[in-house]
């Protein structure tokens, strides 16, 4: 589990092309520190499985699903990126209950800078628009944020200078990608709600279903 405060501004360093893959070089060397194969470690909010790692640098795989469902599919090498390490048992929970399962992408529609923040519109897909309110968190590319308003298509976070500066979100421009991950409480709440209801009414329980959701490993 993560909890969407990023430890380092990463980079691509090389990208080789499988037959239903990518296999991802990345500079990072602080999240690399101590880690082994088969450690987790989330790149713009996907959670991927640590290959091997050398030099400060680390290779992970990414299957065909994660690159179609998510961001991680425009990658090149130089594109920068956000990573964080698992939250640690006695660690400090600085976000919010992050997964690094990608629910959906976003784009980023327009940013409005003002003297000490910027606003950032980001379009929603309407799967999701329903997990998403005022005040709620979200993650963008691994990033949690607190929502200053939602609507049907869209909706804007408030970024601070630390965030503008330590992350992928300080030079995403209007119509780059982002990746999106909701609240998981929300989607919890909505199947049990919805298995009551269907309970009630005789139907088949558990009607109302979250969107699917993707991860690098595939196994977790």
């Amino acid at each position: 589990m993560f909890t969407g405060i990023v430890e380092e501004l990463g980079e691509v360093t090389a990208v080789e092309e499988l037959d239903d893959a990518s296999r991802f070089r990345l500079r990072g060397p602080q999240v690399t520190e101590g880690a082994k194969h088969g450690d987790s470690i989330a790149v713009n909010g996907v959670c991927l499985t640590v290959v091997e790692t050398a030099d400060g640098e680390f290779t992970a795989d990414v299957m065909a699903e994660t690159l179609k469902r998510s961001s991680l599919g425009g990658l090149a090498v130089g594109s920068r990126v956000n990573l964080e390490r698992p939250m640690v048992a006695d660690g400090r929970f600085g976000g919010h209950i992050v997964q690094g399962h990608v629910d959906g992408t976003g784009t980023i529609v327009e940013r409005t800078p003002s003297e000490h923040w910027e606003l950032v519109r980001i379009s929603l897909p309407q799967d999701l628009a329903r997990y998403v309110v005022e005040k709620g968190s979200i993650t963008v590319d691994g990033v949690s944020l607190t929502v200053v308003d939602a609507g049907p298509d869209s909706f804007t976070i408030s970024l601070i200078p630390t965030t503008l500066a330590l992350t992928t979100l300080g030079i995403k421009q209007p119509g780059d990608p982002v990746n999106l991950e909701v609240d998981v409480i929300a989607k919890y709440v909505e199947r049990l709600l919805g298995s009551r209801a269907g309970a009630g009414a005789g139907a088949d329980a558990g009607t109302l279903t979250g969107p699917g959701t993707v991860t690098g490993e595939g196994a977790k």
